[in-house]
């Protein structure tokens, strides 16, 4: 089933369009990542399916809902955490909890919540008193105090430590275990590489690859290497012809295969047919970084290290 159906998503600043022609669609159950440069358009499009803005053209359809006609009803069944959030430093979790369930009509259990979210001993605390990754995992939990079946988290770990990251990570993933759809927008490759089934690729305001990580990752074409020794002569000629096989090396026993595309299967089954056992195998492998640059032609940024533009 479609949770969310994006199409031809149009929207304009003046003379500066920020979204042109996006199309996409989410299956229900799935995260999906959305990744880009600065300014690619990433915000807009997300905060356009939260009704939080009016794109100029185009259709957006959430569970069946349109975010602008429908807005009451979907307030109900979408959750949102925003890249930029704040709360009064004096509110306390638990009281911010309790006051964004009376928002809703049938609220989760906002008590469950903060076990589920590990905020239970710190529900006394004053917003301002909480560390980075406690803020986020408020955040996460306000916008599922309304038991939303979809969720749109914007740059969730960005200023958090690396610990913090991937224990937000593990949240998210417990999350889509209770049956949330999940759009995720971040700056993090590797966060979009974990955590992602399908991730979409924006830059200048349109999508230009859609696909599973790894065949992101294989249709870029970026370089590979396999490093090994092998167990008894092997012929170079057995692998050179190998289809994305761009180079093959041997230095001091050392065999170096360069390449694109399915490489690792591709040697594997060549070396099983010459009955060759690969010794000290090392796969250096390419990563949703190298396809960023592939289909964007630019290094991705950490948030915090870029200044904020119009996205």
């Amino acid at each position: 089933m479609t949770a969310l159906d994006v199409r031809h998503l149009h929207k304009r600043y003046g003379e500066h369009v920020a979204v042109d022609d996006v199309s996409f669609t989410v299956d229900e159950g799935e995260i999906f990542g959305i990744i880009g440069p600065n300014g690619a358009g990433k915000t807009t499009t997300v905060e356009s399916i939260a009704g939080l803005r009016t794109p100029d053209s185009g259709t957006i359809s959430v569970l069946g809902l349109d975010p602008v006609e429908d807005r009451a009803e979907l307030r109900e069944r979408l959750g949102v955490q925003l890249q930029e959030s704040s709360f009064p430093d004096a509110i306390k979790v638990a009281e911010a909890l309790d006051l964004y369930s009376s928002f809703y009509r049938d609220p989760a259990d906002w008590r469950e919540l903060m076990d589920l979210l590990g905020l239970t001993d710190k529900r006394d605390t004053q917003y301002k008193a909480l560390s980075g990754g406690q803020k986020q995992r408020l955040s996460v939990a306000l916008a599922l105090v309304g038991k939303p079946q979809v969720a749109i988290l914007d740059e969730l770990t960005t200023g958090l430590d690396p610990q913090a990251r991937r224990d937000t990570w593990d949240l998210v993933e417990r999350v889509r275990d209770t049956g949330v759809t999940i759009l995720l927008v971040t700056h993090f490759m590797d966060e979009a590489e974990r955590l992602s089934d399908r991730v979409a690729v924006i830059d200048r305001g349109r999508v230009v690859a859609v696909d599973t990580p790894a065949g992101l990752i294989a249709r870029s074409s970026a370089v590979q290497q396999i490093r090994f020794r092998v167990s008894q002569p092997l012929d170079r000629s057995v692998l050179a012809g190998l289809p994305g096989v761009s180079d093959v090396a041997v230095t001091e026993g050392r065999w170096v295969v360069t390449g694109t595309g399915q490489l690792v299967s591709s040697v594997a089954g060549a070396l099983a047919r010459a009955q060759v056992v690969a010794e000290d195998l090392r796969v250096d492998q390419s990563t949703l970084d190298d396809a960023f640059v592939a289909f964007t032609g630019r290094v991705p940024r950490s948030p915090e290290l870029s200044e904020r533009t119009v996205d």
